[in-house]
């Protein structure tokens, strides 16, 4: 049986937005189950406009250059990939309510659900994590 990864997102900077997808893809590559749940600002890491231009932090400019030196992926690039590699994102379904949002704001392939939702797929989990 493979192992499971249950993910929260609730913060929607860069950073964040690099952490999730990383700790999502490398666990996808690896054959376990992934899923994310989005909530609060963590849905401007799967929203069609907003996750495109995530700022980098204030005083973290520096950075940017780093990213680029190593080549590594766009957040775009990232949520793709890990759409490619069966990771299942969750929008907390009274989050969008709550913000007016729908399910057309976000990338394809997005499942709207509540805690309940997450909750089913995170009770035997391997790995919870928050960000």
């Amino acid at each position: 049986m493979n192992k499971k990864v249950a993910i929260i997102a609730s913060n929607g900077g860069l950073f964040d937005a690099y952490k999730v997808f990383n700790i999502a893809t490398a666990a996808a590559a690896t054959d376990q189950e992934v899923a994310i749940f989005f909530t609060f600002e963590g849905l401007n890491l799967i929203h069609k406009e907003a996750h495109k231009q995530l700022s980098m932090p204030a005083g973290k400019e520096h950075f940017a250059e780093g990213f680029a030196k190593a080549n590594v992926p766009s957040i775009p690039e990232l949520v793709a990939m890990a759409q490619d590699l069966g990771v299942k994102f969750i929008g907390c379904q009274m989050t969008m309510d709550v913000m007016g949002l729908d399910t057309k704001d976000f990338v394809d392939g997005v499942e709207v659900g509540g805690a309940v939702t997450f909750l089913d797929f995170a009770k035997d989990a391997d790995v919870t994590l928050t960000f």
